[in-house]
């Protein structure tokens, strides 16, 4: 505001400030005709009467000015105190800036080369979360079998732990896989109801967790099967049909079948599902045997049990060994791993009684890759420890299994684990199906090659008490004559002699060197026959 304006400011707020506080005098007659704006107190400037005005000295500029009647202190009420001297305060205003706003440095830009890409690691396609739902579900239907310490510890210098998966209602270690994938299915499929072909243990579980779950349940077998397997199957509650010669028949007609009637059908495979449910196998080996350092698992038609089993265990303990075992027969994962990628078939093929059903497995890719990533070590065994092992089972475990479910301890006997010896061992038992003359056939050519049977001829001449002196040393051997054949005529026999077959058992290898050095000494013509 400048001083002009300050200074009209001043005397119009004094004029009127004047006339509010002061009596107000009579109007007279002539004011009440004047105009308002030609009345003496709206004229602001200096009076034109010498006499209104004191002359005084002039301030800032002023002549003079005029005297107020409101008291200095009632100018406080209107904010104009520092007016009363007439002198022109200025006041001085600071303009604030706004405050520096500071810039924050660009990002720097990086080239995509820059960024570090963090591949996501593929999907486990069998975790250790599925095992653990899978041992979940089928608590109630499968129990939990035992895993016995083995008293052919002391015989291999190690302690072996027997898990005795033979023990299940259907002689089968498949029943854990099959039952978790029955309970997989939809609802629409458990009412339609499944089918399976051929005569395995696969089938068998099939058949009996499918009935009592309620869900039908179609076998076709081959024309061929002997009546007693297809009596099992009824007693389970299947449907059971004969069709066609060989198993391959019988498998295209299932299939047929299936999809004609809405059925599914089931074979074993590598779905996740069957694989989660073997693999509880190895949760309960780590229970039962605290601090246990190797697992010995049978790999022959049951590949799905070796990946199932290692998941579970080398996610619990990574140090555990796992070790597969295979017939040399038929070593399919060992060729696999050979080439590093799954063989479907190999040239060589393994005794058809004895491994029933193995030349129609195959492995598949996923199994094979579990299989290379977490088993240490996978080895073969012959058909003659697999015979072997058989027979221990009967002598010293007063229990009957195949030669499936003995290819873990052929392992052992065979010598091809060394560096098992002084740990604790558990060896899975995963099987004890097989016929009964099939499995008298095995038992005594199992004691053939542990040399308790030995068969031998000798020639006798005619001389009375000949044969007599020869069962008398048998007898003071304390063996067993199991067969003695005698003939007087012989192509290749002295004239006058005869020639005499004997077939004796031995209680084992110690007694059977004795007995040979016995008739070596006293019969130098003895010929021991080959086994």
């Amino acid at each position: 505001m400048n001083f002009a304006a300050q200074l009209f400011y001043s005397r119009y707020l004094s004029e009127r400030l004047e006339r509010l506080f002061s009596p107000r005098p009579a109007i007279k007659d002539s004011e009440e005709n004047d105009p308002f704006w030609e009345r003496e107190e709206l004229h602001l400037g200096p009076s034109q009467t010498a006499t209104t005005y004191k002359s005084s000295s002039s301030s800032n500029g002023a002549m003079g000015r005029r005297a107020t009647l409101i008291e200095p202190e009632r100018l406080k009420d209107f904010g104009e105190e520092e007016l009363l001297n007439g002198d022109v305060v200025v006041h001085k205003i600071k303009v604030v800036e706004a405050p520096e706003i500071k810039l924050m440095d660009p990002p720097k830009t990086r080239r995509v080369s820059e960024f570090r890409i963090v591949p996501r690691p593929p999907a486990q396609y069998l975790r250790f979360e599925d095992i653990s739902a899978a041992s979940f579900r089928i608590q109630s239907g499968i129990q939990k079998t035992p895993c016995t310490y083995s008293r052919l510890s002391k015989l291999y210098g190690m302690e072996i732990y027997l898990k005795k998966e033979h023990l299940h209602y259907t002689g089968s270690v498949k029943e854990r896989g099959v039952l978790y994938l029955l309970t997989c299915l939809t609802q629409e499929q458990q009412t339609k109801g499944v089918i399976v072909a051929t005569d395995c243990n696969f089938s068998m579980a099939v058949a009996h967790h499918a009935a009592v779950m309620k869900v039908p349940v179609f076998v076709i077998m081959p024309s061929g099967c002997s009546s007693p397997c297809l009596r099992i199957y009824r007693d389970y509650g299947a449907m059971v049909i004969s069709y066609g010669s060989t198993s391959r028949d019988s498998q295209n007609h299932a299939r047929h079948l299936a999809s004609e009637n809405g059925y599914l059908y089931l074979e074993e495979d590598e779905s996740a599902e069957y694989l989660a449910g073997l693999g509880t196998v190895g949760m309960e080996i780590y229970e039962q045997v605290p601090k246990v350092d190797a697992v010995i698992v049978p790999a022959a038609g049951q590949y799905g049990l070796l990946a199932g089993t290692a998941a579970a265990i080398k996610h619990l303990n990574s140090q555990i060994l796992v070790m597969g075992v295979e017939p040399e027969g038929f070593p399919l994962l060992l060729q696999s791993l050979k080439t590093d990628s799954p063989v479907p078939n190999v040239h060589s093929s393994p005794e058809q009684k004895l491994y029933e059903g193995l030349m129609e497995r195959s492995l598949g890719v996923n199994t094979f890759q579990l299989a290379k990533k977490l088993v240490d070590k996978v080895l073969s065994v012959s058909e003659d420890h697999s015979l072997v092992a058989m027979l221990r089972f009967q002598e010293f475990e007063r229990s009957t299994v195949d030669a499936e479910g003995a290819m873990g301890l052929a392992a052992i006997l065979a010598g091809n684990l060394p560096e098992l010896r002084g740990k604790k061992v558990v060896v899975v038992v995963s099987s004890a199906n097989m016929a009964p003359e099939l499995m008298r056939r095995c038992v005594d050519r199992a004691l053939v090659l542990d040399d308790r049977v030995s068969k031998f001829s000798v020639q006798l001449g005619e001389w009375p008490g000949d044969m007599a002196r020869l069962l008398d040393v048998l007898s003071r051997e304390d063996v067993r004559l199991l067969d003695v054949c005698h003939r007087r005529h012989s192509d290749k026999s002295d004239l006058f002699k005869a020639k005499v077959e004997c077939v004796v058992e031995t209680r084992d290898k110690t007694q059977s060197t004795q007995l040979r050095k016995t008739l070596n000494e006293r019969y130098p013509s003895i010929c021991w026959l080959d086994r």
